[in-house]
C-alpha cells in the first residue's frame, strides 16, 4: 500500500513537469517562428505611396500579408485591406508578383492554446487537493482514513536486548511473536492466537518501549498510531478510522496494530451527564465490534498501552477482546540495575561506577527516571570537562532528579537560613532516633525547586506494604520540623505546611482506607464515586453519617497528636545534638548519612564532620530497627519521599 502510495505521488510528480517542459516548448517555438525582424512593416499608405513612385519592385502576398522589395533594397511587410485594385496598381507598375498560400498554425499549437486554459485549471484542482490533503493522503478529502503508521525496519531497530527489568512482560510478548512466526506449534493442540494485549503500568515504565521491541522482533507488518488519532471534529470519523484500520490490518495479515493510550478513545460509555451518544462512544462500539464481532480478524493482534486502566471501558477488557493484561511495574533493585547497565553501556564510565550501589538508592524508579538520571550524569561530566563519567557525577544527578536543581542565587536572610537549618535537623534527628525507620540520606538547607531545605531518606530495600508503625514513624517524622521551629525559636511559620498536609493524608488513609483505628474498626470509609469525565471534586460523595464523621476526625487528629508528642519527646531529649546539627548545617549547608548518625550519636561537631579522626561510625543505617509486618498496599502518599521546609505554602 505504501508502494502505491509514492508511485502515485510519482507519478503526478513527473506529469507535473512534463507538463510544463511541453508549455516551455510551445512559448519557444512560437519565439522562434516569429518573422527574424529584416523586413521592415510599414503602414498600408505608405506602400501605395511608394508604388505610385514607382519604387517597388517585387512582393509577394501571401493571405493578407504582403511583403517586397523597394528598388533601393530594402524589405517591407505591411497589411492588405480587400482591395480589388490592388492587382491592377501591381500589373501597371510592372512588379514582379508572386503568391503564396497563406500560413497554417501548427495543429500542436492549435491545441495547446484551445485546451491550455482546461488544463491549467486541472493543473491547479490537482494542486489544491494534494494540499488538502497534506501530500499524504491525510487531509480534508480524507477523513475516515486510519492514520496507521506502518514502521520500517529503519525506524524499528530497538529489540527486546534493549528492554530490561521487566522480564515478565518480556515473556508473554515474545510468546505472541512465537505465534506469528510459527503458529503450527500452538495450533496443533487447539490452541488459538490472543486477539489483543493490554499493556499496564505507571508512566515511564517502558510500555512504548515494549511495542517498538514488538516492531523490531516481529517479521510481520507493524501499524503504529495513537488513541486521540481516532477523535475529530466531525461525527462518525472516528468509527470509519476505526473500520479502514482494521481493513488494512486484515489486509496484511498476519499483523499487529499498536495503539498508544487507548485511554483517550476507550473510555467508560455513559459517563458524564446525559449519558449522551457522542462520538467518543461511537468509536469505542465500532472498536468493540472490529475486535470481536461477527466478522472474524484473525492474524489482526491488537496492542495497547496504558496508565488509566480504571477508566477503561469493561466490555474492552474482557477475554476475546483484550485476552492478556500484561502489567509493567516500576522494577525492582534487580530490574533497576538491569536498566542502568543498558544505558550505561553507551557511556564511557570510570571503573568507580558501579550500577548496583546507584539502583540501591534510586527505589521507586521508574525506567524513564532512570534513564533521565544516566544523561543527567553525562551532562555533568561533559560540563565539567571530565574524559569519563564518575561516581560523583552519578550521585550529583540523583540529588538534582530527587532533590531539584540548587537554587544557588536565592537570596536568603540570616534568620530564614537558621530557621531551616532547625527545621531540617528536627526532621533528620527523630528520623535517626526512631527504629525501623528509613536510613537519613541527606541532609541540606541549599534551596532546591520550592523547598528551601531538604531531609532525604532512602529506604534501604525495595517495598511495597507499610504497616501501622512505619505509617506513625513517618508522621513523627514529618512533625519534626516544626516542632523544632517550636522549642528553640519560639516561632510557627509556613514551611512546615507541607509536612502538616502529608501528615494529615497518611493518618486519613490509616483510618478511612487502611482500617488501622482500633476505634473506627477494620472499615473503610467515605466512598468516593467520581464519574470519568466530571472530574474528582465534583462527584465525590461520602457514604457516611455526620457522627461517624466527627469519629473520624478526632481518630485523625489523636494519632497525629500522639506522633506529635513522641517526636517533640525525642527533641527535648537531645536539644544538645539539635543545636550542634543546626550550627553544622549553617557551616556546611549539607551534611551526608555518616555526618547526620555521628551527631546524633553525640560525638562532638568536629569529629563527626572530620570522618578521618573516627575510626568506625558506631551504628550500621543498613542493620538498623525491624522488618515491616504485612500491612495493605500503601496507595497513598510515599512517606519515604524527600521532607522539605517548602517558603511558600503548598498547593
Amino acid at each position: 500500500m505504501v508502494s502505491g502510495r509514492k508511485f502515485l505521488n510519482g507519478f503526478y510528480k513527473n506529469l507535473s513537469m512534463w507538463m510544463v517542459v511541453g508549455l516551455l516548448l510551445v512559448m519557444l517555438f512560437n519565439l522562434f517562428n516569429q518573422p527574424t525582424g529584416r523586413d521592415r512593416h510599414i503602414p498600408f499608405s505608405d506602400f501605395l505611396y511608394q508604388l505610385e513612385q514607382g519604387r517597388v519592385t517585387e512582393v509577394v502576398v501571401q493571405g493578407r500579408t504582403l511583403t517586397g522589395v523597394l528598388a533601393d533594397g530594402a524589405s517591407f511587410s505591411t497589411y492588405t485591406p480587400e482591395d480589388p485594385d490592388l492587382m491592377r496598381m501591381l500589373r501597371e507598375k510592372k512588379v514582379n508578383i508572386s503568391a503564396r498560400p497563406p500560413e497554417e498554425t501548427p495543429l500542436l499549437l492549435t491545441v495547446l492554446i484551445s485546451w491550455f486554459p482546461m488544463l491549467l485549471l486541472i493543473g491547479v484542482w490537482i494542486f489544491f487537493m494534494r494540499q488538502m490533503q497534506g501530500g499524504g493522503g491525510r487531509g480534508a478529502m480524507s477523513f475516515g482514513k486510519s492514520k496507521a503508521r506502518v514502521l520500517s525496519e529503519q525506524q524499528s531497530k530497538v529489540t527486546f536486548a534493549d528492554v530490561a527489568g521487566i522480564d515478565e512482560a518480556k515473556e508473554e510478548l515474545q510468546e505472541i511473536i512465537e505465534f506469528l512466526k510459527s503458529p503450527q506449534k500452538f495450533q496443533r493442540l487447539g490452541g488459538k492466537i490472543p486477539k489483543g494485549v493490554l499493556l499496564i503500568g505507571p508512566p515511564g515504565t517502558g510500555k512504548t518501549l515494549l511495542a517498538r521491541a514488538i516492531a523490531g522482533e516481529a517479521n510481520v507488518p507493524f501499524f503504529n498510531l495513537s488513541g486521540s488519532d481516532f477523535v475529530e471534529m466531525f461525527v462518525g470519523v472516528g468509527a470509519a478510522r476505526v473500520r479502514d484500520m482494521f481493513e488494512q490490518g486484515k489486509k496484511n495479515a498476519p499483523c499487529i496494530i499498536f495503539i498508544d493510550e487507548i485511554d483517550a478513545v476507550g473510555r467508560h460509555r455513559g459517563a458524564g451527564l446525559g449519558g449522551g451518544h457522542d462520538e467518543r462512544e461511537q468509536t469505542l462500539n465500532q472498536l468493540l465490534v472490529e475486535m470481536d464481532g461477527f466478522e472474524s480478524n484473525e492474524g489482526v493482534i491488537l496492542v495497547a498501552a496504558t496508565n488509566r486502566p480504571d477508566v477503561l471501558d469493561p466490555a474492552l477488557l474482557r477475554p476475546g477482546r483484550f485476552d492478556r493484561q500484561v502489567a509493567v511495574p516500576n522494577p525492582d533493585i534487580r530490574g533497576r540495575t538491569q536498566i542502568l547497565t543498558v544505558h550505561m553501556a553507551k557511556l564511557p564510565l570510570a571503573e568507580s561506577v558501579d550500577a548496583e550501589v546507584i539502583a540501591r538508592g534510586t527505589p521507586g524508579f521508574s525506567g524513564a527516571d532512570l534513564a533521565n538520571l544516566v544523561n543527567e550524569a553525562a551532562l555533568g561530566a561533559a560540563r565539567g570537562e571530565k574524559q569519563l563519567v564518575d561516581m560523583e557525577d552519578f550521585e550529583t544527578a540523583k540529588d538534582k532528579v530527587m532533590m531539584g536543581k540548587p537554587r544557588k542565587s536565592a537570596v536568603i536572610s540570616e534568620l530564614e537560613r537558621r530557621t531551616t537549618a532547625y527545621h531540617e535537623a528536627g526532621h533528620a534527628i527523630v528520623a535517626s532516633v526512631i527504629p525501623g525507620t528509613d536510613p537519613v540520606h541527606k541532609v541540606t538547607i541549599i534551596p532546591r525547586g520550592r523547598a528551601l531545605g531538604l531531609t532525604m531518606q532512602l529506604p534501604t530495600e525495595d517495598r511495597h506494604t507499610y504497616s501501622k508503625q512505619q505509617l506513625d514513624d513517618n508522621i513523627a517524622i514529618l512533625m519534626g520540623g516544626r516542632l523544632a521551629e517550636e522549642l528553640v525559636l519560639g516561632q510557627m511559620t509556613t514551611g512546615a505546611g507541607n509536612d502538616i498536609k502529608r501528615a494529615t493524608e497518611i493518618a486519613y488513609n490509616m483510618v478511612c482506607l487502611y482500617g488501622m483505628s482500633k476505634r473506627m474498626g477494620p472499615l473503610t470509609y467515605g466512598h468516593k464515586e467520581e464519574e470519568i469525565f466530571l472530574g474528582r471534586e465534583i462527584t465525590q460523595h461520602k457514604n457516611v453519617s455526620e457522627e461517624t464523621t466527627r469519629a473520624i476526625d478526632a481518630e485523625i487528629r489523636s494519632i497525629i497528636e500522639s506522633n506529635h508528642a513522641r517526636a517533640e519527646q525525642i527533641l527535648t531529649e537531645r536539644m544538645d545534638v539539635l543545636h550542634r546539627m543546626s550550627e553544622a548545617l549553617l557551616e556546611r549547608e549539607t551534611l551526608d548519612a555518616d555526618e547526620v548518625m555521628r551527631l546524633v550519636q553525640g560525638l562532638p561537631t568536629e569529629e563527626a564532620l572530620n570522618p578521618r579522626r573516627v575510626e568506625k561510625p558506631g551504628i550500621d543505617l543498613q542493620k538498623k530497627g525491624r522488618k515491616s509486618s504485612p500491612a495493605k498496599p500503601f496507595t497513598g502518599l510515599d512517606p519515604s519521599s524527600p521532607v522539605d521546609r517548602s517558603g511558600n505554602l503548598p498547593d
